[in-house]
């Protein structure tokens, strides 16, 4: 066995390892290395959210010798200064009260891992898949909305990286022709990534752009298109009109499409991006979120009111400034790094 498999191996967990001793396929093999390589990304990304959380949990829990309602009322006010949703707070510590009761627990301590399993159980209710929509059948459409300055032109960079990676011919069309400077922050990104562009000139009719790349992307058989919207709200009438020209165009197209409207937020507003997102929720009919920014906060559970608060599955995380720092959400690799420096796996084989 080489070197170079032993140290990958060293990082697997115990049933991992057995299953890499049995000779398991190059596909499984990859899976797992693939695996454990997004677990480090979410551990790193979250450093700073988990630092700040798991440091005032375990000061929380440390300071009471017992369960009782004043530690349940200090708990609320700690998930709520980390942006977790005020009503997904009330569920879970109305949950708590019940099981330490009806588990006769005394210790603090012991509820921990109750908690994590309990926001994991909250954040799955209902969701459907965070794997992003795709048109085996033709051109994949993914129209990207939010307000100016949460990273949209990036995350649409690192997405066309991440495709272009998947061997997916793409292009991007440049549909904010509002924002001075929109357009060649996106050709960068274009050329960083590898994609191709269609653009026009500031100030242009964003709807002509889409349509225009839209029937490049046609006749050029590309794979996916990924299409930048203007983030102003000023005059949210006026979005609102902008936006439904774009989509009634993209539908006209392409059957079926968009397949994605990925609203993108920025981790680090906290609770005013999500006043945001309330506004392009209404202006447009919103399947996913694009998570930026979520290794500069230390107020991790704005994931958890997001999925709450908006009713939409966060399907793409910004974990870093590289091109290569997008990832797929996982919601209980992302839950568990919050709280744990180990993976979801080694803290679920040591419990």
């Amino acid at each position: 066995m080489s070197n170079f498999f032993n140290t990958i191996k060293n990082k697997f967990s115990k049933k991992e390892e057995q299953l890499v001793d049995n000779l398991i396929s190059l596909d499984e093999y990859e899976e797992l290395v693939e695996s454990q390589l997004v677990t480090e990304k979410f551990k790193k990304g979250l450093k700073k959210s988990r630092d700040s959380f798991s440091n005032a949990l375990n000061n929380l829990i440390s300071s009471y010798r017992e369960i009782n309602e004043e530690f349940f009322e200090d708990l609320e006010e700690l998930l709520i200064q980390s942006d977790v949703a005020y009503s997904t707070v009330l569920e879970l510590v109305d949950y708590l009260k019940i099981e330490s009761q009806r588990q006769n627990l005394k210790e603090p301590a012991q509820l921990q891992d109750m908690i994590v399993s309990k926001l994991v159980d909250i954040y799955m209710e209902g969701t459907s898949k965070v794997e992003l929509n795709v048109n085996n059948d033709g051109l994949t459409v993914y129209l990207f909305v939010g307000v100016n300055g949460v990273g949209k032109t990036t995350s649409i960079g690192k997405l066309a990286y991440n495709l272009k990676k998947e061997r997916k011919k793409v292009l991007i069309a440049a549909g904010d022709t509002f924002r001075a400077g929109a357009i060649d922050q996106l050709v960068v990104w274009a050329d960083r990534s590898g994609a191709d562009i269609i653009k026009s000139h500031e100030g242009s009719d964003p709807a002509s752009v889409i349509f225009d790349a839209i029937q490049s992307a046609k006749s050029k058989n590309y794979d996916v298109l990924l299409c930048d919207t203007a983030g102003r709200l000023q005059n949210k009438e006026h979005l609102m009109k902008e936006l439904e020209k774009i989509v009634r165009i993209i539908k006209r197209e392409v059957p079926q499409a968009p397949h994605e409207v990925l609203l993108t937020i920025d981790a680090t507003t906290g609770q005013n991006g999500i006043l945001q997102a309330k506004i392009f929720k209404e202006v447009s009919d919103v399947t996913g979120v694009v998570l930026t920014k979520l290794d500069g906060t230390a107020r991790g559970g704005i994931v958890i009111a997001i999925k709450k608060e908006l009713d939409i599955a966060v399907k793409l995380v910004g974990l870093g400034e590289n091109i290569e720092d997008l990832e797929v959400f996982d919601p209980e690799s992302y839950i568990y790094s919050l709280f744990y420096k180990e993976g979801r796996e080694q803290r679920q084989e040591n419990s």
